[in-house]
């Protein structure tokens, strides 16, 4: 075998520098647009979360009320800890602590513990207005009250 033979055997072996900045780049193009749907499909399912956990949290105390007959009255922005007070461990095991983004709970009654209402404030964790109806937002509240849901997402979420 010649040195001419050996050196084109090595070159062959190996990628050149263009091909593999060539698959970094077609990487990099595949992740920029996977993640930001890899987020929303994220965020949509904590959203889900949110909806199936106020929903337990709800038939809790609705199964609290025919027990004791009434709602537990006058809590205003009780959190997790508070609702678990009255409905663990015997209306539910556990209360869920937070919302699918870890944002507390918001669960109202009123002093003849008549209603109830647990809100959720959605991804950025701040109350918005409550027109009531179907949402298309991901930081829209959630609000379910006395056994239904009064605003809740529906459609496309942004």
């Amino acid at each position: 075998m010649n040195v001419r033979t050996a050196r084109t055997e090595r070159r062959r072996v190996g990628f050149t520098l263009i091909e593999l900045l060539i698959v970094v780049a077609i990487i990099g193009l595949i992740a920029a647009i996977a993640i930001p749907n890899l987020r929303s499909a994220m965020d949509r399912a904590k959203q889900n979360r949110t909806l199936a956990d106020i929903k337990v949290i709800g038939n809790a105390l609705e199964t609290y009320a025919v027990d004791n007959n009434t709602y537990p009255k006058g809590l205003t922005d009780a959190n997790a800890a508070i609702v678990s007070g009255y409905l663990s461990p015997l209306y539910l095991r556990t209360v869920p602590p937070g919302d699918g983004w870890n944002n507390p709970w918001h669960v109202d009654t009123n002093a003849n513990g008549t209603q109830y209402t647990i809100s959720s404030f959605g991804r950025d964790g701040v109350g918005g207005t409550n027109n009531g109806g179907p949402t298309a937002g991901l930081d829209c509240d959630i609000i379910y009250s006395n056994n239904s849901f009064w605003q809740w997402p529906q459609g496309a979420q942004q």
